[in-house]
């Protein structure tokens, strides 16, 4: 066990360190052995740390911070709030604990933007859209689990980019911003609700576009 706490620091300190180098390296071999030699780390620290390299360094940096977020959104009383305003609040807190490092941020939409890094990226957004919804008290467990991270995907990505040139104080125009998007979602949940009500009063043979 204490094996294991230790490479979990070292994890920790290698991906801190390498944050300094990435607005010039990118999340690269370059930027991740420039960490190892400030921590006084060999290549064998880093091997053990991360066998994948710079992207595995990422992949642990972003879930390091959806840890974040869940810690410091259990500090508030999210269950007082409405579902959109718990999902604008860890969004936003995500966004803010990010926010040291926007060029990091940056620099990683611009590696996993490469097909090969396509898979990975995708399952980082899937772990922190299913974050959030887990802080905003998500107990979903039908085809409603898939839908709602889904669209929350897509509006987080959305909002992820204005957040990266967002220039006003306080991130006010991305706070706005996502407001506007989660309004959106907001509606195609209404109109899938009349929807199927509307479906739910034709003849039983009528009723086949609700299945598909």
């Amino acid at each position: 066990m204490k094996d294991d706490a230790d490479l979990m620091e070292q994890k920790r300190t290698l991906a801190s360190a390498m944050l300094m180098h990435v607005p010039f390296d990118g999340w690269s071999a370059k930027a991740l052995n420039q960490a190892a030699r400030d921590c006084g780390f060999d290549a064998g620290t880093i091997a053990r740390a991360f066998p994948d390299g710079a992207a595995e360094a990422l992949d642990f940096w972003v879930a390091e911070t959806d840890a974040a977020m869940l810690r410091e959104l259990e500090a508030r009383d999210l269950a007082r709030l409405k579902v959109r305003d718990r999902i604008k609040t860890a969004v936003m807190t995500r966004l803010e604990l990010a926010a040291p490092h926007r060029e990091a941020v940056r620099r990683a939409l611009s590696l996993e933007a490469l097909p090969q890094h396509a898979p990975r990226a995708l399952k980082q957004l899937y772990r922190t859209v299913d974050a959030i919804w887990y802080a905003a008290g998500d107990t979903a467990t039908d085809f409603n689990f898939y839908t709602k991270r889904m669209l929350l995907a897509g509006v987080y990505a959305a909002t992820l980019l204005q957040w990266l040139d967002d220039k006003s104080e306080g991130f006010a125009s991305t706070a706005a911003f996502l407001d506007r998007r989660l309004a959106d979602v907001m509606r195609i949940q209404q109109l899938r609700g009349k929807a199927g009500q509307l479906l739910d009063r034709l003849p039983l043979p009528l009723r086949t576009p609700r299945r598909i």
